[in-house]
């Protein structure tokens, strides 16, 4: 259950940083298209990259989630390895 709810978490989450992402970008370069295209591109590219840091962070605990999953799966593994032979 505690799963489920991590992943539900990080997927909504996900999908909200994406959402943020293209409607904001296409709301602060309307925000700031009277000041001139070439700053208003700028300020859209700027928004952009640190959305996308939020987003690789988002995917970091994902990814850092699923090491941690298969690294128990193996410590068991293990564990039932060594039990064998030391008997």
């Amino acid at each position: 259950m505690q799963k489920d709810k991590f992943n539900r978490i990080i997927d909504f989450l996900l999908g909200a940083s994406w959402a943020i992402l293209v409607f904001g970008a296409f709301i602060i370069f309307n925000i700031f298209l009277f000041l001139g295209l070439p700053l208003a591109l700028f300020i859209t590219i700027s928004f952009i990259v640190i959305s996308f840091f939020m987003i690789l962070t988002l995917d970091a605990f994902v990814i850092n989630r699923k090491r941690l999953e298969e690294a128990k799966k193996q410590t068991e593994l293990l564990k039932k390895i060594y039990s064998k032979h030391t008997k």
